[in-house]
């Protein structure tokens, strides 16, 4: 094998395989060519067939053209492995700059941080303008006039190649994410002041969380909205189905949730923006991060649509008075190769195990590296972006448990700057990712994290059974099991007398029984309860959303939860079409019943602050347990 590159793996290692290394001797002369001046390096020795291993002397620059030169032989080099060391972490990595295409109407400064690179470009509706490399990897160019709607993408020359890339802090996008659009965010239509109604929000575990789909919940030509399927379709307020019951947002305000949780909105990958009901995606798939997805827009060819009716859509909750939850999913991207953040820091911006392999604790085929100071940077500006543009009110953190506690805590920092409550709430399992144990956010590390909610696996399988077993059974479907669980799950899954705790505080636990993930509950129950009737199979579906309601700690509930929905037994809808994930609005008139047995018992929670208290030792002074007979479960309150 031979190649013209050596690779630098650390400040001081640097590696080259070509044929003919095993003729090189200590005495061999060699030497590092700079633009600049010349560097010292000599043989360490060699490393397998083929491979030698050199020692730099001083630190070489990166970002500029070096070469080896052996005997005549010359050798490019090129970063590797070093761009994941702490000395590179210490001197080519900046927190504090703002990066991306800021524009005023006077000028744009456009900034990418691309410290590899020996050249980068911009091109700027057709034009060229070289950018100019300072301190620490940023490049960064100015440009007089007014540059608001053109497009705009970098070409960069790094690690010996040409590639062009998207500006990951893009605010805006052509259909399909085809290129980077300039905006002056002052310029956009939308909110300036939200109305607001939190005055019934004091404390995280006063919400009750609904999570939804964009698509989804207005898709179905029984939804009485007009704009199905996109961000306005769900602003419209006071539609009903042809038989007068009410959908939408207007029947989510009537059911007396607090927060709406939006599956993810970003721009995501495998639905066509030009043609978005020839395919469907639940928007796990994640392309660019501070952009709105533009299959929800009415008009994808007008890049400032999508953002204009994605705060149209959050401003219509706010007006009734419900906080909007972003799911959102930094723990991988779509197609590593083809993400901005490989092309423009090959290497950098995602995980690696000891062997020098790609992690893939999360099965999408990458991990993100968030413990990287630029890639922690880019998730809390990207958070920091949502609060202050679109004005959310909280997060959802995709398989949270392949994050590290400290990009967590540096959001929950940020998010305590808003003077309204940000919930934080996640998934902490623990992944299989190259990360060490201890900086995984999972439920034990609870403690530091004092304002983060941490999904109750264990409150949603001893309810229903196992999730990862279609039959196992659980309290509500296996004639009582683990009643004894029970006093645990009830008080928040904090008291050390009735279990190990799950999290530090009752705020903590986010109690379900349901999410977009898997069999809905009712389907669940056809799997595991085959021979029970349809009714009998209806209480144990109450019981299990009852007591998710009535448990201290933070009620999250599917949408149509309520009204028994079902999925038609596929339990991993993430590209179904709208036939199996849209909501069933005719149901919806069919099981009023139920849904009104919800709306009261979310009405019992709101009314009785004993359902939502704050502490630990509140809830031992308030809440006991009567000695009955099991599978009865007596509570005094």
């Amino acid at each position: 094998m031979s190649s013209t590159i050596a690779w630098l793996d650390d400040v001081h290692d640097l590696r080259l395989t070509s044929e003919g290394l095993e003729d090189l001797s200590f005495n061999t002369p060699l030497l590092i060519k700079g633009k600049k001046q010349n560097f010292s390096v000599h043989l360490v020795g060699i490393e397998g067939e083929n491979t030698a291993k050199f020692h730099v002397e001083e630190p070489l620059p990166l970002g500029e053209e070096l070469s080896l030169h052996i005997e005549g032989k010359r050798f490019r080099i090129y970063p590797r492995n070093i761009i994941r060391t702490n000395w590179f972490e210490q001197n080519y990595t900046n927190m504090d700059i703002e990066l991306g295409a800021i524009c005023t109407k006077d000028e744009t400064k456009f900034r990418l941080w691309a410290p590899t690179a020996t050249s980068v470009k911009l091109y700027i509706n057709n034009n060229i303008m070289s950018l100019k490399k300072y301190e620490k990897g940023i490049w960064q160019v100015e440009i007089q006039g007014d540059l608001h709607g053109m497009t705009y993408e970098y070409e960069l020359f790094v690690n010996g190649e040409v590639v062009r890339a998207i500006d990951p802090y893009t605010k805006a996008l052509l259909a399909n994410s085809e290129k980077g659009v300039v905006v002056d965010l002052k310029r956009l239509k939308g909110f300036t002041k939200i109305e607001r109604n939190y005055h019934e929000i004091s404390a995280l575990n006063d919400a009750i969380i609904y999570e939804i789909h964009v698509r989804d919940a207005t898709i179905s030509e029984k939804s009485g909205v007009r704009e199905k399927g996109k961000f306005i379709g769900l602003a419209e307020t006071k539609t009903t189905t042809p038989n007068g019951f009410s959908t939408g947002i207007s029947y989510i305000k009537d059911l007396g949730i607090t927060h709406v949780q939006l599956l993810p909105i970003n721009d995501f990958a495998r639905v066509n923006e030009l043609e978005p009901e020839e395919s469907y995606n639940w928007g796990y798939d994640p392309l660019f991060f501070q952009v709105p997805e533009g299959s929800y827009s009415t008009d994808v060819l007008n890049p400032l649509t999508r953002m204009e009716e994605c705060k149209e859509m959050i401003s219509a909750f706010h007006k009734e008075g419900i906080g909007v939850i972003l799911d959102v999913v930094f723990n991988h991207v779509y197609i590593r190769e083809e993400s901005s953040f490989e092309k423009i820091v090959p290497g950098y911006f995602f995980r690696y195990d000891e062997n020098g392999e790609v992690s893939n604790g999360t099965g999408v085929g990458n991990d993100f590296a968030t413990e990287r100071i630029m890639a922690r940077k880019f998730i809390v500006d990207s958070i920091a972006y949502w609060l202050q543009e679109y004005q959310v009110d909280g997060f959802r953190f995709d398989l949270m448990g392949s994050m590290d506690v400290e990009t967590i805590k540096a959001i929950e920092k940020r998010c305590q700057k808003e003077e309204r409550p940000i919930i934080l709430l996640g998934e902490g399992w623990d992944l299989p990712t190259a990360l060490r144990y201890e900086l995984k956010t999972t439920p034990d590390k609870a403690k530091q994290l004092r304002k983060v909610g941490f999904f109750n696996d264990l409150f949603r399988d001893s309810l229903k059974g196992q999730l990862f077993s279609d039959r196992d059974l659980g309290y509500v479907n296996g004639g009582g099991c683990f009643v004894e669980r029970l006093p645990h799950l009830i008080t928040g899954s904090v008291l050390d007398e009735y279990g190990i705790p799950f999290v530090s505080e009752p705020n903590q636990s986010i109690n379900y029984v349901e999410c977009h993930d898997n069999h809905t509950l009712w389907d669940r129950l056809k799997n595991t309860n085959p021979t029970d009737n349809e009714e009998t199979r209806k209480r144990m579906h109450q019981l299990a959303t009852g007591i998710t309601l009535l448990s201290q700690g933070i009620p999250f509930l599917h949408a149509g939860q309520e009204w028994f929905r079902t999925k038609h037994g596929d339990g991993n809808s993430y590209i179904s079409g709208d036939t199996v994930n849209k909501l069933d609005w005719e149901k919806r008139e069919v099981d009023a019943e139920n849904i009104e047995f919800i709306r009261k018992l979310i009405t019992i929670r709101k009314k009785y602050r004993v359902f939502r208290l704050r502490s630990k030792d509140q809830i031992r002074k308030q809440i006991h347990f009567l000695k009955v007979q099991p599978p009865i479960l007596g509570i005094f309150y």
